[in-house]
C-alpha cells in the first residue's frame, strides 16, 4: 500500500497570500465541499480519537496494532474509521510486512486550521 493509495486530494496550499479564513471571506462552494468532507472525517469521536493520538505519537507515526488496544471495538472497525481518514487525506499509510503505520498529512490539518483561525491570531497579535 503506497502512501497516496486510496487519499483524496488535499486542498490547494495555504499561503499567507491566500487566506481563506472564515473571518476574513465567505468560502466558495467547491472550498465549501472540500473543507466539508475533512470535516466530516473528523466528525466522529472515534476518527477524532485516532487522528489525535496518530497526530501526537512521538516519531510521528503509529502501527494499528497499537491503535487498536486504545478502543472497545473490532479491529475490522478502526481499520474502516482509519480508511476514512485516509481517503478524506487526513492521514497516510504505509503498509511494513505485516503492519500499516499511520502519520497525519500536516498540509490537510494546517489547512483546516488555516480555514478556522482569526486574522489577529495568525499575525501573533490580539484584538
Amino acid at each position: 500500500m503506497s502512501n497516496q493509495e486510496g487519499r483524496a486530494p488535499v486542498l490547494g496550499d495555504a499561503s499567507a497570500d491566500d487566506c481563506s479564513c472564515l473571518s476574513i471571506a465567505p468560502l466558495g462552494e467547491d472550498e465549501s465541499v472540500e473543507l466539508a468532507r475533512l470535516f466530516k472525517a473528523l466528525g466522529d469521536p472515534v476518527r477524532l480519537r485516532l487522528l489525535s493520538m496518530i497526530a501526537t505519537r512521538g516519531g510521528g507515526e503509529v502501527c494499528v496494532c497499537e491503535l487498536t488496544p486504545a478502543f472497545d471495538l473490532s479491529q475490522p472497525t478502526i481499520s474502516h474509521h482509519l480508511k476514512l481518514l485516509r481517503e478524506a487525506g487526513l492521514i497516510a499509510a504505509e503498509r511494513r510486512g505485516t503492519w500499516v503505520y499511520y502519520r497525519v498529512l500536516p498540509e490537510a490539518t494546517d489547512r483546516l486550521a488555516a480555514v478556522l483561525a482569526r486574522p489577529e491570531a495568525s499575525e501573533g497579535g490580539r484584538k
